[in-house]
């Protein structure tokens, strides 16, 4: 893939900022939108989310994004066909990651009251710092028992990779209503700079899920030496042209997904890799076992990932060539943590302007 050099890096984020950055510039989707600009720092009750005090966590309050004129309806229920539907998973760690995903969501949309978010967590009480930060949002909250996937999840290159909300998504359609056909399930950090009903109406054809794919990525270094010496593994790719999607963004076909049962599909995978070792990753290779080179292709613009630096501790990344709708910082760096440190990638500006925390250095200036 081809990176530009470093000062050029420094020149295009500073760019994209004006560009993309709200605090800068009124993006077409957010000139329909009245917003209330009201930011008043909230403080929450000394509840504990499993020995975590939930005190710790201090978000502003979000502008209040309201429709367009063209768009309709506000007052809907969950299973109103004309809502777009985005998953999301909430936890201790990455929660100021879920809120300024939210929040960048909210803010290009052309009619954000039309959104509904159904959030994915193992933990308790995170529904109040939600409501507090979004007080109007359509949202629902849906517990995931991990105990339902610690016993198949083997071991991965990085920690982080093992933790059992990361397999949430693999159980979207038994989770969300019946009614719920279609969803876009997003990772934790990434901000969308883009109306999030452009990818939602994703024409998937005969296909169940919908993602950026990238067919000039080595395919071979996602498995293990040992799978592709074994023709009963390495035979599942016979006559696809299977190609790197990244799980991060996806659009799926939830009444699909519950006819054809690939819950199972990926389980089955998950319970050969903790007997013979298939592949290093965490999450990710199941998908691509199941599903690459049978996904409908979306344009790279939905997914500028790769930008936490893959798992070199401390590494920047530049934007992919091309458009941009939605950053992602897939990889070991978030920016959350790299911006409080001192120690930002020009790119993490770019996430700075949806942060809602209240303690962040960048928000308190």
């Amino acid at each position: 893939m081809f990176w530009v050099t470093k000062f050029s890096g420094f020149f295009a984020a500073a760019m994209v900022m004006i560009v993309l950055s709200p605090s800068l510039q009124s993006f077409p989707p957010a000139e329909a939108i009245r917003s209330s600009h009201l930011e008043s720092y909230l403080r929450f009750p000394s509840q504990v989310t499993n020995n975590i005090p939930l005190n710790r966590f201090s978000f502003r309050k979000a502008p209040l994004f309201r429709n367009a004129d063209e768009c309709a309806s506000n007052n809907k229920r969950i299973c109103d066909p004309s809502l777009v539907h985005v998953a999301i998973t909430l936890d201790v760690e990455y929660l100021r990651g879920s809120i300024a995903a939210v929040h960048s969501i909210l803010h290009h949309s052309r009619c954000p009251e039309s959104v509904f978010f159904h959030f994915l967590v193992s933990e308790t009480n995170l529904e109040t710092v939600v409501r507090s930060t979004f007080p109007e949002l359509k949202f629902k909250i849906y517990y995931f028992n991990p105990e339902r996937v610690r016993k198949i999840i083997s071991t991965s290159v990085r920690q982080a990779l093992e933790q059992p909300l990361n397999y949430a998504r693999n159980y979207l359609a038994d989770l969300l209503e019946p009614c719920v056909n279609r969803v876009i399930y997003l990772d934790s950090d990434i901000v969308v700079v883009d109306d999030i009903a452009k990818l939602w109406r994703t024409n998937l054809g005969k296909k169940t899920i919908g993602a950026p794919e990238y067919c000039h990525a080595n395919f071979t270094k996602y498995f293990t030496k040992s799978f592709w010496s074994e023709p009963r593994f390495s035979g599942t790719f016979s006559g696809r042209n299977a190609c790197y999607f990244n799980t991060g963004v996806m659009v799926i076909d939830l009444q699909k997904w519950r006819r054809v049962g690939y819950t199972k599909r990926i389980e089955k995978w998950m319970d050969i890799q903790k007997v013979n070792r298939i592949y290093e990753l965490g999450s990710l290779p199941p998908y691509l076992l199941v599903f690459a080179g049978h996904v409908a292709p979306i344009e790279h613009r939905w997914n500028q990932h790769g930008l936490g630096g893959d798992n070199v501790r401390g590494s920047c990344r530049d934007l992919h060539p091309g458009p941009v709708s939605l950053l992602h910082w897939s990889g070991s760096g978030k920016p959350w943590i790299r911006l409080d440190s001192k120690k930002p990638c020009p790119l993490d500006s770019l996430w700075a302007p949806y942060d809602l925390y209240g303690f962040s250095s960048v928000n308190s200036s």
